[in-house]
């Protein structure tokens, strides 16, 4: 069977959304790629694996060198934000923010593409409950969707890849409330920056707040699971 999109699969609640929506709504065949770059949240790279199994989809794992990407604080860098206010998330950007990640991940994905055929890249970038990150904005997609156009063979031959960010405008909760209606476990995904070593989540960095307002404001039960001694942010957060 031939591979129509290829998604790309963090492990985290978002990325796993958009594997759903392409696989159940918009019924492609699609391959998961994510990626291996140092980041200090490892069990991410085993909760994609899981997630792409829980589809039937084929997964891929790309590693690259991490000292390219050494200045931010997911590869260790420096500390993790912890309990930040909503006021301070998405504004400016963050010590969590990966040198030019989802633009080197999109152009190895078209890479990825062009030589399987697939037609289609689909990525879970957000506008509106993200974290200050620019390479989630609707600017810099439209602008890779340019270079694809004047940059790949297939563009130049009149047929450049669709980029697909189908949570671009969407609030965290009604992503939740997407995923659930096309079956996502979002007991398998992790999406928090500081997970330990066997996925629970700390509760406190920007990814713990966001997702646990998300499953609150939508009126779902939160699967997450913290670290021993940890108070779920739903129970008091500021956000």
């Amino acid at each position: 069977m031939s591979i129509q999109a290829v998604v790309l699969l963090s492990g985290g609640a978002d990325s796993v959304t958009c594997l759903a929506w392409a696989v159940k709504e918009q019924g492609l065949s699609c391959l998961a790629l994510s990626f291996d770059y140092g980041q200090t949240h490892q069990w991410e790279i085993q909760a994609a694996r899981r997630a792409a199994e829980s589809f039937r989809v084929p997964h891929r794992t790309a590693r690259l060198d991490p000292s390219l990407f050494s200045a931010s604080a997911l590869t260790g860098g420096s500390p993790i934000p912890k309990g930040r206010t909503s006021g301070e998330i998405g504004r400016g950007i963050p010590s969590t923010y990966v040198p030019a990640r989802n633009l080197v991940f999109l152009s190895l994905a078209a890479a990825l593409a062009e030589t399987l055929g697939a037609e289609t890249l689909v990525i879970g970038v957000n506008a509106l409950d993200y974290s200050g990150y620019p390479d989630c904005r609707p600017e810099f997609l439209r602008a890779f969707e340019e270079t694809l156009r004047v940059g790949t063979r297939s563009g130049v031959e009149g047929r450049p890849p669709l980029v697909e960010a189908p949570l671009l405008e969407m609030k965290k909760a009604e992503i939740f409330l997407l995923g659930t209606r096309l079956g996502v476990d979002y007991s398998l995904t992790v999406s928090c920056y500081d997970a330990d070593d066997q996925g629970r989540a700390c509760g406190a960095c920007d990814a713990c707040l966001l997702r646990a307002r998300g499953f609150r404001e939508a009126g779902l039960p939160d699967p997450t699971r913290y670290k021993p001694g940890v108070t779920p942010p739903s129970r008091g957060s500021s956000l």
